[in-house]
């Protein structure tokens, strides 16, 4: 069973940024892809970024493209979300997730991933 664990989060000041890390555990295997959402008080789930395990592509939402930057650790289990220019309608609690089912499309959807992790708090004043 793959436990997901992110850190990272916190209150950070509008313009700043912050790096939110994704530590897997308990796994004797890749995934086929990690995501990264957020969630909102209020609101549904969001898709925000993913990156293929092998070959490393990844893919953003229009909303974060040019400031989330989605990788990965070398030779690790760790999945980094560095988001910069952080604006006050960033906060929310962000989730990565793993899809384990074998794609080769790019995968958005909540439903998509298999294993998720807690969340964690971001938190941008204004």
């Amino acid at each position: 069973q793959v436990q997901l664990v992110e850190s990272g989060g916190g209150l950070v000041q509008a313009g700043g940024s912050l790096r939110l890390s994704c530590a897997a555990s308990g796994g004797t295997f890749s995934p086929n892809a990690v995501g990264w959402f957020r969630q909102a008080p209020g609101k549904e789930r969001d898709f925000l970024a993913t990156i293929r395990w092998f070959g490393g592509s990844t893919y953003y939402a229009d909303s974060v493209k040019g400031r989330f930057t989605i990788s990965t650790s070398n030779g690790g289990n760790t999945v980094y979300l560095h988001m910069n220019s952080l604006k006050p309608e960033d906060t929310a609690v962000y989730y990565c997730a793993w899809r384990i089912r074998f794609t080769t499309n790019i995968m958005t959807a909540v439903e998509a991933y298999d294993y998720w992790g807690q969340g964690t708090q971001v938190t941008v004043s204004s």
